[in-house]
């Protein structure tokens, strides 16, 4: 186990000062770890970069239960004072399992915002741009039984997106024609509202500007994430009021290519080790 300073000062998970770790399949979550930083940005963060098993929207339930247990425990030593899944599939599998792990830990998931499209459409119609597992599951299917029934909603797999972000690739002619095939359908059924149901979509949003009419709302959890986890923490008394430290990245892919990647998407490039678990 690595030496950390946070479990040399007292009990895990109960130091304000304590950091928050945040997880995703792929570098998708750094859309949610930058709402946090800039919500929080009192708050340590550590990040795990799953890349060494992405795309997780591919992956059986019972493989991502088992990674984010596998993560969780990682965080735990750690010792983080919360945890964020910033990944709707994982949320999809994993969330129920952890919490009933670690009922006194703050955890926060992701959904598909089903709820806020639901409200914000003026055509009735809404589209949603996620992964296989995210659409195929239970938990989806529920969000819209329960907020989107007097609305239509048009669901788009987009198999291929994740992989080619986690390149750093949004602006090439691939990407573009990739994401162009995915909202073509949604745009001809009228959607005026699309939600983006994946993390890694929201670092495409300037190329999906370029796509859709000005008047088309986009709309991502991140921010949404970021105050669920402030309400959390706040409510625990486990908000931090000192200096940060800078964030700790792990990956389970390649540190080089992970590294290689931060400051498109971090804007910086931090010091990353190697995830094995």
């Amino acid at each position: 186990m690595r030496c950390n300073p946070w479990l040399e000062r007292s009990s895990m998970a109960r130091d304000s000062d304590a950091p928050v770790g945040v997880f995703d399949s792929g570098v998708g979550g750094l859309s949610v770890l930058g709402e946090i930083h800039q919500l929080l940005p009192n708050e340590s963060l550590l990040y795990v970069a799953d890349c060494g098993h992405i795309p997780y929207g591919e992956k059986t339930p019972e493989f991502i239960r088992q990674r984010c247990i596998n993560i969780a425990e990682f965080f735990r030593e750690q010792g983080a004072k919360a945890l964020v899944i910033a990944c709707n599939t994982a949320t999809v599998a994993g969330v129920a399992d952890l919490r009933q792990r670690y009922p006194d830990w703050p955890l926060v998931g992701m959904e598909p915002a089903v709820k806020p499209a639901a409200a914000a459409t003026r055509s009735g119609v809404v589209g949603v741009l996620a992964t296989t597992g995210t659409l195929q599951s239970a938990k989806f299917a529920a969000l819209l039984d329960r907020f989107a029934a007097d609305v239509q909603v048009i669901t788009q797999p987009c198999p291929g997106l994740v992989e080619l972000i986690e390149t750093g690739d949004l602006v090439s002619p691939v990407i573009r024609q990739l994401l162009q095939g995915y909202v073509e359908p949604l745009l001809a059924a009228g959607c005026d509202t699309i939600i983006l149901g994946c993390t890694h979509y929201p670092f495409l949003k300037p190329l999906l500007r370029e796509m859709i009419p000005a008047s088309i709302t986009l709309i991502d959890t991140g921010a949404a994430v970021a105050r669920q986890l402030q309400r959390l923490l706040s409510q625990r008394d486990l908000l931090a009021s000192g200096r940060p430290r800078p964030t700790q990245f792990w990956t389970s892919g390649s540190p080089d290519n992970f590294r290689n990647i931060l400051p498109l998407l971090w804007k910086k490039s931090d010091s990353v080790r190697s995830f094995v678990s």
